[in-house]
């Protein structure tokens, strides 16, 4: 804990100057040029039926399911060097769970937790399985059926855990010498930014279809679609697809993995191989949503999940596959790190007044953004208690031109692009959820501006473009 203060501290003074590496790097191993290995496999982590849906700010019990909901695994080996990245489709990563399932794993592989990385796709028809909603809507269930809650009677952590676990276990076993190649694309007209200068100088989220009050988007997108993809047996094993846009399209209550599930369908029907595994990783969408405002097409349901799912399966395979560049000398290495993140700090009265408030959000009579606003005063005295949030960083190079970095909770599109563009790798997927999900992390301009994802983000201004330095910091140290 003293080195780890230490490092805090240095951090705040000049992160440039005082990257020290016994604070920072966790196992940070030098490769042999042994093969690269890599394994795979896949759990089914659908919960039963009439378990709660998440992604909104009320209710929902799922009825059916639209496809099942899936955890896959990818673990890379190189000598000493292991890195098991798992991709759930899931809203969250629960924070609770991640340990829990971290620390499992490595005593059942050997895989150092911190070289572990457990993100979630984001998908807004996975269960709602932890969170202050979750909990109060739990709280009502068992107040009204005499402590019994009829939408909580399977424990879906703790298979969720188990599954996760299994699936890393699965795929550490299974490592053979494999091939990997990096390719990109753009990838137009499904992405865009949700936050719109309106004529008037606010800043407003998803302001409507057509809306004449509109003068232009207050961000950028990121339009490119980048892919790497994973040989064994000279035969296409898997495709990792990382690309920032909201899972937010399918909608209804029915479990479903959204677009990135008619991606690997896409993949598998176009390819001709039906075992394909396709791991969709989220890019930084904190502010990206598929929601076109300048055409008055409807946008919702699994028709829309469908149609984005499959023009990014084709341009997969028309364009980032039909280019990928083999990465002929991989050289795997894994560098962490932790930053404390503070949380925004509210009066006791304030949080009395919110929590007034939040009781009554269920209700869905409030105004949005004062349920908002509510909600997350009452998550940062109850799930954070006020204190700093441990947030963790994880890097993987792959080789000398390529490298992969995790980032937790969900950032705006404007943080990737930095990375991206400061990262001394030719190639560099940023991939978001990852181990944690405490919400949105705007840039310091947002905050200024205002709208929904400043109101619901738990965390003060600045945390977002300190993760940036730290994971530029852990990509400069790897590419050394």
């Amino acid at each position: 804990m003293t080195a780890y203060a230490e490092f805090c501290r240095a951090f705040h003074a000049d992160f440039s100057r005082r990257i020290a590496r016994d604070t920072l790097f966790s196992r940070l191993h030098s490769p042999s040029r042994a093969p690269l290995q890599i394994g795979l496999a896949s759990r089914d982590i659908t919960p039963p039926l009439g378990y709660r849906l998440a992604g909104y700010f009320f209710e929902r019990l799922a009825t059916a399911v639209h496809d099942p909901l899936r955890a896959k695994a990818i673990v890379f080996k190189q000598g000493e060097a292991r890195f098991a990245l798992v991709v759930c489709d899931l809203c969250q990563t629960s924070p609770e769970v991640v340990a829990q399932a971290r620390s499992l794993a490595s005593e059942k592989t050997g895989i150092p937790a911190d070289h572990i990385c457990i993100a979630s796709t984001h998908t807004h028809t996975g269960p709602d399985y932890f969170g202050v909603l979750a909990e109060h809507l739990h709280r009502i269930a068992l107040e009204a059926h005499d402590g019994v809650d009829p939408a909580r009677t399977f424990d879906y952590p703790s298979f969720l855990t188990e599954r996760i676990v299994e699936a890393i276990v699965e795929a550490d076993a299974s490592v053979a010498p494999a091939a990997i190649a990096f390719g990109s694309a753009p990838q137009p007209n499904v992405a865009f930014n949700r936050r719109y200068l309106m004529k008037d100088g606010t800043v407003a989220w998803n302001p409507g279809k057509m809306n004449p009050k509109i003068e232009r988007p207050a961000g950028p997108i990121d339009a490119n679609l980048s892919v790497l993809t994973i040989e064994r047996g000279q035969k296409l094993a898997a495709v990792l697809t990382n690309f920032p846009l909201h899972p937010d399209t399918a909608g209804g209550t029915e479990y479903s993995a959204d677009y990135p599930g008619y991606i690997e369908s896409t993949l598998r029907a176009q390819l001709q191989q039906p075992h394909l595994m396709s791991v969709f990783a989220q890019g930084t969408s904190g502010n990206i949503n598929h929601v076109d405002v300048s055409t008055n097409r409807p946008q919702s349901g699994p028709q829309e999940s469908e149609r984005i799912g499959r023009a990014i399966g084709q341009r997969i395979i028309d364009s980032a596959l039909a280019h990928a560049t083999p990465l002929d000398r991989p050289s795997l290495a894994v560098a962490t790190a932790r930053i404390d993140l503070p949380v925004q700090q509210y009066p006791p009265e304030e949080v009395a007044k919110a929590r007034e408030l939040f009781a009554k959000i269920q209700e869905r009579k409030l105004p949005f953004l004062i349920g908002v606003r509510a909600t997350k005063i009452v998550k940062i005295d109850d799930r954070h208690h006020g204190q700093p949030i441990a947030a963790q960083v994880q890097a993987l190079r792959l080789s000398d031109d390529a490298a992969i970095v995790m980032v937790p909770s969900e950032l705006f599109v404007e943080f990737g692009l930095a990375i991206k563009a400061r990262s001394p790798f030719t190639h560099t997927l940023v991939i978001e959820l990852a181990n944690d999900s405490f919400g949105y992390v705007p840039t310091k301009r947002a905050f200024e501006e205002g709208a929904y994802e400043p109101t619901n983000s738990v965390i003060q201004p600045g945390g977002g473009e300190r993760l940036v330095e730290l994971a530029i910091g852990l990509l400069e140290k790897l590419k050394r």
